[in-house]
């Protein structure tokens, strides 16, 4: 079999939109800041990340029909803008209303970028380096998602002003906007026929894909649900302050940060479907160990290995389904990326929960999540 030549010069500046899209993860770190400065509620507090992620809901599907007509390109650079619009927001003023009015526009223009970037991935990549490269952009986003956290500390105990994160992250958006905007790609041809709602929403009637889009709404769903919550895990099982809290938001991302290497060098030699099952059993037991870490540094190890065990979901999922039907892949990564929206979903029912019943009962969620992400890897690893 022959492989195709990477041409970096055109891979580099869709990788560089995955360093933009992974800015949406701030979310985690800022409903804790932004918590503790106005004194919200367990359940007020996580409509910050449903501000965020429920546009994935309503534009994905719209995007993807729309991108089949204006372009990937295009419409990715269009999203990369938008995001950075969303990260100057912070400094027209800090309240609750304003920051939630931030993460409105950082998640319109995250739900963009998400649906684009990986389709004009599939353009730039060979096709036998897809599911690795899909891995390798994910690894990307987890630095990114890594270094939030990180760089919120250090301003705010350098500065006393956590937002300039925000600043940092508005220019990177610029710059990503002007490389991939004077980057000559050429798209893939669309369908013969334009893709439409009803060719999108039609797709749901297969069971394999309706099957792997709730995959990746509980996979996105936990994640959002898992990053948002850790400071309160360590809060409220181990006494912990919030700063010092922040520290397991660290090491999840530094989780799914060494995942998703090991996933894209691992994905050249062992098949996805395998590797899905493999994956979806450790994120399952690690999960369990929340439940029962006696002291923080077993909780630390159990939030690490959460993130090592689902660090590749998202693009596991994503490749496998998008692989079954490449000619249809605006319309999928339409339906994608709209369930992207589970981080917008599963965060309020763990924070209903946990004012209800109290936070540990709310990591059963989780379990939930992991629980449907196992079966479908084993459903999967016997097609």
């Amino acid at each position: 079999m022959m492989t195709s030549k990477i041409k970096w010069n055109k891979l580099l500046p869709v990788f560089m939109s995955f360093i933009v899209m992974g800015f949406v993860d701030i979310v985690g770190v800022s409903t804790g800041y932004i918590q503790k400065d106005f004194d919200l509620p367990d359940n007020l507090a996580q409509l910050i990340p449903s501000m965020a992620f429920i546009w994935f809901f309503f534009l994905s599907v719209p995007v993807g029909i729309f991108q089949d007509k204006w372009g990937k390109k295009n419409m990715l650079v269009l999203g990369m803008a938008l995001s950075g619009v969303g990260m100057l927001i912070p400094f027209i003023g800090y309240s609750f209303p304003i920051m939630l009015a931030a993460f409105v526009f950082l998640g319109i223009g995250n739900t963009i970028v998400q649906v684009s970037a990986n389709p004009l991935l599939q353009d730039v990549s060979p096709r036998e380096k897809f599911s690795s490269f899909m891995s390798l952009t994910q690894f990307v986003k987890a630095i990114v998602s890594l270094l939030g956290p990180i760089i919120a500390a250090f301003v705010a105990t350098q500065f006393g002003n956590w937002k300039l994160v925000f600043a940092v992250y508005a220019v990177t958006s610029l710059i990503a906007v002007l490389w991939l905007y004077f980057t000559k790609i050429e798209e893939s041809g669309v369908e013969k026929e334009p893709a439409t709602f009803k060719s999108c929403f039609s797709l749901l009637k297969n069971p394999f894909i309706l099957m792997m889009v709730v995959g990746i709404f509980l996979t996105v769903g936990a994640d959002v649900g898992m990053n948002s919550n850790i400071q309160n895990y360590m809060m409220n099982g181990f006494g912990w302050d919030i700063e010092k809290a922040s520290l397991g938001i660290s090491v999840y991302f530094i989780a799914l940060m060494i995942s998703r290497f090991l996933g894209a060098v691992l994905l050249n030699f062992v098949k996805p479907r395998l590797f899905l099952i493999i994956t979806t059993a450790i994120a399952l037991l690690s999960v369990i160990l929340l439940f029962v870490a006696p002291n923080p540094t077993i909780g630390l190890i159990a939030i690490f290995l959460v993130g090592f065990g689902s660090g590749n979901l998202f693009p596991l999922i994503f490749s496998i389904t998008i692989d079954k039907m490449p000619d249809r892949s605006n319309e999928i990564s339409g339906l994608m990326i709209m369930a992207v929206s589970g981080g917008a979903f599963i965060p309020p029912i763990m924070g209903a929960i946990s004012e209800s019943f109290g936070f540990l009962i709310s990591l059963l969620v989780l379990v939930i999540c992991m629980v449907y992400l196992f079966l479908i890897s084993f459903v999967n690893s016997k097609k």
